[in-house]
Protein backbone atom coordinates (compact mmCIF):
# COMPACT_ATOMS: atom_id res chain seq x y z
CA UNK A 1 0.00 0.00 0.00
CA UNK A 2 1.70 3.53 -1.10
CA UNK A 3 2.01 5.76 1.97
CA UNK A 4 2.91 9.20 2.63
CA UNK A 5 4.10 11.75 5.74
CA UNK A 6 2.25 14.07 7.01
CA UNK A 7 2.50 16.99 9.84
CA UNK A 8 -0.67 16.72 12.13
CA UNK A 9 -1.99 20.13 13.04
CA UNK A 10 -4.41 18.88 15.87
CA UNK A 11 -4.61 15.53 18.31
CA UNK A 12 -6.27 12.94 16.03
CA UNK A 13 -7.49 9.73 18.63
CA UNK A 14 -5.49 6.67 17.09
CA UNK A 15 -3.12 8.36 14.83
CA UNK A 16 -0.82 11.01 16.78
CA UNK A 17 -1.03 14.51 18.56
CA UNK A 18 -0.28 17.77 17.08
CA UNK A 19 3.29 18.45 15.14
CA UNK A 20 3.88 14.74 14.95
CA UNK A 21 5.06 13.33 11.95
CA UNK A 22 3.18 10.24 10.92
CA UNK A 23 2.60 8.03 8.26
CA UNK A 24 -0.50 6.89 6.63
CA UNK A 25 -1.81 5.88 3.43
CA UNK A 26 -2.40 8.55 0.87
CA UNK A 27 -5.65 8.30 -0.08
CA UNK A 28 -6.73 9.06 3.54
CA UNK A 29 -4.29 12.11 3.69
CA UNK A 30 -5.80 13.42 0.34
CA UNK A 31 -9.29 12.31 1.36
CA UNK A 32 -9.49 13.25 4.53
CA UNK A 33 -6.86 14.50 6.59
CA UNK A 34 -5.41 17.18 4.17
CA UNK A 35 -8.60 18.51 3.28
CA UNK A 36 -9.92 19.36 6.43
CA UNK A 37 -6.72 20.70 7.53
CA UNK A 38 -6.03 18.46 10.30
CA UNK A 39 -2.46 17.75 8.65
CA UNK A 40 -0.03 19.15 6.09
CA UNK A 41 2.55 17.25 3.87
CA UNK A 42 5.75 16.61 4.69
CA UNK A 43 7.81 19.40 2.71
CA UNK A 44 11.01 21.73 3.33
CA UNK A 45 9.02 24.61 3.76
CA UNK A 46 6.86 22.62 6.50
CA UNK A 47 9.05 20.91 8.43
CA UNK A 48 9.80 25.05 8.99
CA UNK A 49 6.97 25.47 10.43
CA UNK A 50 7.17 22.39 12.59
CA UNK A 51 8.92 24.33 15.74
CA UNK A 52 5.47 26.60 15.60
CA UNK A 53 3.52 23.77 15.57
CA UNK A 54 5.97 21.89 18.61
CA UNK A 55 5.74 25.51 20.47
CA UNK A 56 1.76 25.80 20.10
CA UNK A 57 1.43 21.83 21.32
CA UNK A 58 3.28 22.90 24.58
CA UNK A 59 1.63 26.10 25.60
CA UNK A 60 -1.51 23.79 24.65
CA UNK A 61 -0.62 21.01 27.11
CA UNK A 62 0.48 23.43 29.68
CA UNK A 63 -2.53 25.07 29.63
CA UNK A 64 -4.44 21.90 29.73
CA UNK A 65 -2.27 20.75 32.82
CA UNK A 66 -2.85 23.85 34.47
CA UNK A 67 -6.75 24.05 34.25
CA UNK A 68 -6.50 20.31 34.91
CA UNK A 69 -4.73 20.80 38.49
CA UNK A 70 -7.17 23.97 39.57
CA UNK A 71 -10.01 21.42 38.58
CA UNK A 72 -8.32 18.82 40.73
CA UNK A 73 -8.30 21.16 43.66
CA UNK A 74 -12.06 22.25 43.92
CA UNK A 75 -13.04 18.75 43.34
CA UNK A 76 -10.59 17.22 46.35
CA UNK A 77 -11.85 20.02 48.70
CA UNK A 78 -15.95 18.80 47.47
CA UNK A 79 -17.77 17.29 49.58
CA UNK A 80 -21.24 16.44 48.61
CA UNK A 81 -24.30 14.04 49.89
CA UNK A 82 -26.70 11.97 47.93
CA UNK A 83 -30.45 10.82 48.76
CA UNK A 84 -31.42 7.65 47.71
CA UNK A 85 -34.88 5.70 48.27
CA UNK A 86 -34.53 2.46 49.85
CA UNK A 87 -36.69 -0.14 51.43
CA UNK A 88 -37.36 -1.47 54.48
CA UNK A 89 -34.36 -3.55 54.70
CA UNK A 90 -32.01 -0.50 53.50
CA UNK A 91 -31.64 -1.47 49.81
CA UNK A 92 -31.48 1.11 48.10
CA UNK A 93 -34.28 1.41 44.78
CA UNK A 94 -31.85 3.90 42.61
CA UNK A 95 -27.76 4.26 42.15
CA UNK A 96 -25.70 6.81 41.44
CA UNK A 97 -24.36 6.58 38.25
CA UNK A 98 -21.24 8.30 36.61
CA UNK A 99 -23.62 10.35 34.76
CA UNK A 100 -24.91 11.66 37.96
CA UNK A 101 -21.36 12.43 39.73
CA UNK A 102 -20.64 14.53 36.94
CA UNK A 103 -24.32 16.06 36.52
CA UNK A 104 -23.49 17.43 40.02
CA UNK A 105 -19.91 18.64 39.80
CA UNK A 106 -21.15 20.36 36.74
CA UNK A 107 -23.47 22.29 39.38
CA UNK A 108 -21.30 22.47 41.87
CA UNK A 109 -17.81 23.46 40.33
CA UNK A 110 -19.12 25.19 37.14
CA UNK A 111 -17.15 23.09 34.83
CA UNK A 112 -18.14 20.13 32.21
CA UNK A 113 -16.51 16.84 32.73
CA UNK A 114 -16.54 13.86 30.60
CA UNK A 115 -18.25 10.83 32.63
CA UNK A 116 -15.95 8.52 30.80
CA UNK A 117 -13.25 10.08 32.88
CA UNK A 118 -14.74 8.91 36.07
CA UNK A 119 -13.23 5.28 37.50
CA UNK A 120 -16.84 3.55 38.40
CA UNK A 121 -16.70 -0.18 38.43
CA UNK A 122 -20.37 -0.04 38.49
CA UNK A 123 -23.35 2.26 39.81
CA UNK A 124 -23.27 2.46 43.40
CA UNK A 125 -26.35 1.31 45.59
CA UNK A 126 -25.08 1.37 48.99
CA UNK A 127 -24.82 3.97 51.52
CA UNK A 128 -22.11 5.56 53.61
CA UNK A 129 -19.00 7.29 52.31
CA UNK A 130 -17.48 6.68 48.89
CA UNK A 131 -14.40 7.86 47.30
CA UNK A 132 -14.51 8.14 43.60
CA UNK A 133 -10.97 9.00 40.82
CA UNK A 134 -11.49 11.08 38.53
CA UNK A 135 -9.12 11.27 35.39
CA UNK A 136 -8.93 14.78 34.64
CA UNK A 137 -5.54 15.15 32.47
CA UNK A 138 -2.97 11.84 32.05
CA UNK A 139 -1.20 13.19 34.81
CA UNK A 140 -3.35 14.62 37.04
CA UNK A 141 -6.31 12.39 39.17
CA UNK A 142 -8.81 13.84 41.56
CA UNK A 143 -10.48 12.05 44.55
CA UNK A 144 -14.06 12.75 44.79
CA UNK A 145 -15.26 11.61 48.09
CA UNK A 146 -19.22 12.12 48.46
CA UNK A 147 -21.90 10.39 51.27
CA UNK A 148 -24.78 8.69 49.98
CA UNK A 149 -27.52 8.65 52.44
CA UNK A 150 -31.11 7.44 52.65
CA UNK A 151 -33.94 9.33 51.74
CA UNK A 152 -36.19 7.95 54.67
CA UNK A 153 -35.02 8.28 58.15
CA UNK A 154 -34.30 5.01 59.84
CA UNK A 155 -36.26 6.20 62.99
CA UNK A 156 -39.40 7.54 61.31
CA UNK A 157 -39.39 4.09 59.92
CA UNK A 158 -38.95 2.14 62.57
CA UNK A 159 -41.42 4.05 64.04
CA UNK A 160 -43.92 3.90 61.61
CA UNK A 161 -43.58 -0.49 61.24
CA UNK A 162 -43.97 -0.46 64.86
CA UNK A 163 -48.09 -1.17 66.36
CA UNK A 164 -49.56 1.45 67.94
CA UNK A 165 -52.83 0.21 68.76
CA UNK A 166 -54.69 -3.31 68.11
CA UNK A 167 -54.01 -4.91 64.57
CA UNK A 168 -56.95 -4.80 62.65
CA UNK A 169 -57.31 -6.09 58.70
CA UNK A 170 -57.55 -3.72 56.33
CA UNK A 171 -60.29 -4.32 53.56
CA UNK A 172 -58.85 -4.92 50.28
CA UNK A 173 -60.94 -4.39 47.15
CA UNK A 174 -62.14 -7.78 45.56
CA UNK A 175 -61.16 -8.33 41.97
CA UNK A 176 -62.48 -10.87 39.75
CA UNK A 177 -60.47 -13.73 38.65
CA UNK A 178 -59.89 -13.80 34.61
CA UNK A 179 -58.92 -16.66 33.24
CA UNK A 180 -56.21 -17.76 30.68
CA UNK A 181 -56.33 -19.45 28.21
Amino acid sequence: MPSTEIILTENIPGLGAEADVVKVRRGYARNYLLPQGKAYEVTKQTLRQLDNLRAKRAAREAGELNEAEEIARRINKLRLTFTLETGESGKAFGSVTAQDLMKRLKNEIGHEIDRHRVVLEHPLKTTGEHEVQIKLHHDVTAKFVFQIKSATPEESSKEQHAPSGPITEKARPHRKRTETK
